[in-house]
């Protein structure tokens, strides 16, 4: 017999690669700056070691390990990463049908991101009427101050949709944000189209490969 699974009842999504596709634009800007202060790396290294912190913990992270990066090049490098972004950052193929189906089904949703307000508005900003939809539910964990991997990102939005921890699901693509969610109790679902389904998995997230199959993952149909 196949299980029961009970519908969420509020869904909070990371940002960056899962509802934008903005993962690998930054990756690849990240080469050229890395190497531009003596740090040679690949996309996939990058990608392996630097995903899901802030731009803080992408600096300290790079300067153990060989870069001779600037006092101001984290606000340097989000102006640049802000223009490149506006030039175009492309939805993940499928969210917006995730989105009607909680809709439709009465279910609330926010966005818990490690990147800041601005950029938010930035990336979600170039689609007509998504900032609209999260009614007001974009929160920054720079803003509040405690980026993940501490929970408190995904408990403030449990609290503004008024919905208990133990009954929210987190969509995260990142091993940072699936430890947010297990310490703040939420079931985690790991989007795995490009991080290793095993990173995710073994910090507690559910990995799937495709956002048509997120609503039937979590009870909706």
């Amino acid at each position: 017999m196949t299980a029961t699974i009970m519908p969420a009842k509020a869904v909070i999504f990371d940002c960056d690669g899962v509802v934008v596709d903005s993962e690998g634009m930054t990756f690849d800007l990240l080469v050229g700056e890395f190497a531009a202060h003596g740090l040679h790396l690949t996309v996939e290294v990058i990608a392996r070691d630097f995903i899901g912190g802030t731009m803080a913990d992408v600096a300290n992270r790079a300067r153990a390990a060989g870069a001779a990066l600037p006092d101001t090049w984290v606000d340097d490098f989000y102006q640049r990463l802000y223009a490149h972004l506006a030039g175009g950052t492309p939805l993940i193929p499928g969210i917006l049908p995730v989105l009607d189906a909680l809709e439709a089904a009465g279910i609330p949703f926010a966005m818990g991101s490690n990147g800041s307000d601005e950029k938010m508005q930035i990336t979600l900003g170039q689609h007509p009427g998504l900032i609209a939809r999260f009614g007001g539910h974009l929160y920054s964990g720079q803003t509040l101050g405690a980026p993940k991997p501490a929970p408190d990102l995904y408990l403030h939005a449990a609290r503004a949709l008024g919905v208990p921890p133990a009954d929210c699901v987190v969509i995260e693509d990142s091993p940072t944000g699936a430890r947010a969610a297990q310490a703040a109790g939420m079931r985690c679902m790991g989007y795995a189209a490009h991080t290793p389904a095993e990173r995710l998995s073994a910090v507690g997230a559910e990995p799937f490969f495709d956002m048509a199959d997120l609503p039937r993952l979590i009870g909706l149909r």
